[in-house]
């Protein structure tokens, strides 16, 4: 009986001393933040779509750190010390290159950009609207001379949080038509459950064959009233 009861005393102090440990354990304590760009200008993504890998070597538990961008372009995560290997993944509105792992080293709140080169941007985009039509203005840029364009395409939504997922409306525009370097126009007409709202958000998206996201303008607000 003292054997058992010796036995339950050490378990339990065992269990104690663990959790107190667990407890204070030390938390990262640097911020790493930036945002994906291309020419200086922050590409606009699928929010919570194309990712971002981090990989720390020399630990036996080797596993990545995603990082998600927000539609803008942006990410952050709290990191500890150390030095770090960023990867650009694949199947974004972006070419994978050839070296697509960026050293980072973290010794304090640290912020980065993350150059990627895209298959298409989108430049000089307006939106107007009259009466229950939305007018889409925009010029379609070619960055990758071999890439062809899938889809091209405006979105219209409730949300700021408006893209090829989550949105009310979505009207394609004239691929075959499409010129480069050109004015473009898509209109679309508000569908009765965006009619009576005081505003609505617009975007436009462009996606190349060879991707499965699409690159994105950022968010604008349409006053409606």
């Amino acid at each position: 009986m003292k054997l058992k009861f010796l036995t339950l005393i050490t378990t339990a102090v065992s269990i104690l001393l663990a959790s107190c440990e667990y407890d204070n354990f030390e938390a990262p304590q640097f911020t790493l933040s930036g945002k994906v760009v291309y020419q200086g200008k922050a590409v606009g993504v699928r929010n919570n779509g194309p990712q971002l890998e981090l990989w720390q070597d020399g630990y036996p538990l080797r596993s990545p750190i995603t990082l998600y961008l927000d539609q803008d372009g942006s990410f952050s995560a709290k990191l500890f010390s150390g030095q770090y290997k960023l990867v650009r993944r694949a199947d974004a509105p972006w070419l994978q290159q050839a070296t697509d792992t960026i050293q980072v080293s973290v010794k304090d709140d640290t912020n980065i950009e993350v150059p990627v080169m895209p298959y298409f941007t989108i430049s000089n985009e307006s939106f107007q609207k009259s009466g229950n039509t939305i007018r889409a203005q925009f010029v379609v840029n070619k960055v990758q001379q071999s890439a062809n364009v899938e889809f091209v395409r405006l979105y219209l939504g409730k949300s700021i949080l408006t893209d090829q997922v989550q949105r009310e409306l979505r009207v394609d525009g004239n691929v075959a038509g499409l010129v480069f370097g050109s004015q473009t126009v898509i209109t679309g007409d508000l569908p009765d459950n965006l009619k009576n709202l005081d505003y609505v958000f617009a975007r436009l998206g462009i996606k190349s064959t060879a991707a499965g996201e699409y690159y994105y303008t950022p968010v604008q607000k349409i006053a409606l009233r």
